[in-house]
């Protein structure tokens, strides 16, 4: 059964296509990157992770392989059923979470602070700071200062594979329409979605309406952030 799209996004590809327009079968494919280290070295060992838009529990499995315990949250079933059995889960919108506990950690990354619409980022900031120990720490993922501007372009995600950010259209109040291609050489999936660029100040801002500050930036090029609740 195809889940409903969010209003402005959309996918095309064969397998499951989540509400914002995320292929499951993708996200299966894509590799994790540095993710994994750039967390495991800004926060205590063995520490408890509450994970938020986990996906297919591609940072889940090497952070829970490196000692650390997670909970895993995302919207769509679809892709909690590829994370491992052993990893708890939880299945619903972030922006509406609330498990009455909290963690050494809170994880948002994903670029999911870009919510075009500001209610959901405010929702999704407001998860983080209801979940974070008083002594713990959101660490959230930004897109690049460039990322909207250098378009179109594209990387190697594996051999004879691509990811391409084909274009950043503006579609008013700030927002941009962003359209993606991955090409596999056994098939091409499509996402459409939408990304609100922030400047640092706008980020920082945003995080101080959800009583979060900024501890430091983890990554020269800004895109990892250690932030800590206002107390």
């Amino acid at each position: 059964m195809t889940a409903e799209r969010r209003e402005g996004y959309d996918g095309t590809g064969e397998g499951a296509i989540t509400p914002d327009g995320c292929a499951v079968e993708v996200w299966s494919r894509l590799p994790v990157g540095d993710a994994p280290d750039v967390i495991e070295a800004a926060v205590p060992p063995g520490a408890r992770i509450l994970e938020l838009g986990c996906g297919v529990g591609r940072m889940t499995h090497p952070l829970t392989e490196r000692g650390f315990t997670l909970t895993a949250v995302d919207e769509s079933a679809e892709m909690l059923a590829r994370v491992r059995a052993d990893v708890r889960t939880v299945c619903g919108p972030i922006e509406e979470l609330d498990l009455g506990e909290r963690f050494d950690v809170v994880v948002l990354a994903s670029f999911l602070v870009h919510a075009g619409d500001p209610a959901v980022r405010r929702g999704l900031l407001e998860t983080c700071r209801r979940h974070v120990s008083e002594d713990g720490c959101v660490l959230v993922q930004r897109e690049g200062e460039n990322w909207h501007r250098d378009v179109p372009r594209e990387r190697s995600i594996g051999p004879g594979a691509w990811s391409r950010l084909v274009s950043a259209t503006p579609v008013g109040d700030g927002v941009n329409s962003v359209h993606c291609e991955y090409v596999f050489p056994d098939g091409t999936w499509t996402q459409t979605f939408l990304s609100r660029p922030l400047s640092t100040d706008a980020f920082e801002r945003a995080l101080a309406e959800a009583d979060l500050v900024v501890e430091r930036y983890l990554t020269a090029d800004r895109t990892w952030v250690r932030a800590r609740p206002v107390l």
